[in-house]
């Protein structure tokens, strides 16, 4: 069981802050502590004081591909290689039926099916994986295809195409591969920030998570979804939890990773590859001590990952907070740190 909630249409957030008038740090920040049940308001940039020295904060490297390609009725969303596949052309797509300004389930298609696309490529659907994601092959190869083609995915809520650039973080660094989506928990750090944090004593640590397509009216849980966490992050998780220190994820996604690394004496060992692991209140959470993360959809599956972190108690609390004071959803919106203590 997790928290229950509406959210009202005027609780979304259609457009970047940079476009209310904001920098990309002028968000704000909910903070939530499971040790005392506080849950208090403040702005992204006060982090540095709501963090000790000592403190990590684990942070996802991956880029956000321009995974969506459209054509005249229908759109095209690239999620992932398909796992274990010998052939990097074969990825798993979503058919999306285009209506207006956005889309809907596309429920057409047949196996062996052509569908020519931009700049002379063909995809090819090779047959259904799931109800709504499609294996199929490229002509050509994906990522520097869909840098060519492609533009970000986009959801209904957000009512026009912004720049690739707006859906990067500070943190993306590797463009030769991707993710369908941003790792959007840490869209607000700017390199002012991550240096204020540095110089009170903040660790930062990567990991790398590629985000497959999620689907705004199916609310299932994450696919296969590829990982790594480098040897040397995996011992600074264990060197600052030996001192005491918080682990605190950024983002559902360094949670994903980080708790997937988990060995059968509770500590995170370096490793990569591909992660089906769902994190549940029922099997909790061993790697991390905090998340900082946006502001779930109602019914989405990181709900139960965040009552695994935060409690049914608190997290109720952060989200009537959150609902009573206006706070934004989705990639563009405000934020959320929950920390056990």
């Amino acid at each position: 069981m997790t928290v229950e909630f509406t959210l009202p249409p005027a609780l979304e957030a259609h457009e970047p802050p940079e476009a209310r008038g904001r920098s990309r740090d002028g968000v704000r920040l909910l903070l939530s502590r499971r040790a005392t049940g506080e849950v208090t308001h403040h702005g992204f940039r006060d982090l540095p004081a709501l963090l000790d020295p000592g403190d990590l904060l684990v942070v996802n490297t991956s880029a956000t591909l321009p995974a969506a390609v459209r054509l005249d009725r229908i759109g095209i969303h690239f999620s992932t290689p398909v796992p274990s596949a010998d052939d990097d052309r074969l990825w798993l797509v979503e058919l999306r039926r285009l209506t207006g300004k956005a889309s809907a389930p596309y429920s057409g298609g047949s196996p062996g099916e052509w569908i020519p696309l931009p700049g002379g490529a063909t995809l090819t659907l090779v047959g259904r994986r799931t109800r709504r994601l499609w294996e199929a092959r490229l002509s050509t190869e994906v990522v520097p295809y869909l840098r060519r083609h492609g533009v970000p995915i986009r959801y209904g809520y957000v009512r026009r195409d912004w720049p690739a650039a707006a859906y990067q973080t500070a943190f993306a660094h590797d463009r030769s591969s991707g993710g369908a989506e941003m790792p959007s928990a840490a869209r607000p750090f700017t390199p002012e920030l991550v240096t204020r944090l540095v110089s009170g004593g903040v660790h930062i640590a990567p990991i790398t998570l590629h985000t497959g397509v999620a689907s705004p009216e199916a609310g299932e849980p994450p696919y296969a979804e590829r990982y790594e966490v480098p040897e040397a992050t995996a011992a600074l998780v264990g060197h600052v939890r030996k001192r005491g220190g918080r682990v605190i994820a950024v983002g559902t996604t360094a949670v994903r990773a980080l708790e997937t690394s988990v060995d059968g004496s509770g500590n995170v060992r370096a490793a990569k590859g591909w992660t089906e692991h769902v994190v549940t209140p029922k099997d909790g959470v061993r790697a991390v001590d905090g998340l900082l993360t946006g502001l779930h959809e109602p019914k989405s599956s990181h709900l139960l990952m965040l009552t695994a972190i935060a409690g049914q108690d608190l997290l109720t609390a952060t989200y009537a907070a959150a609902l009573s004071e206006g706070y934004l959803w989705h990639e563009f919106g405000d934020v959320n740190l929950i920390v056990a203590r």
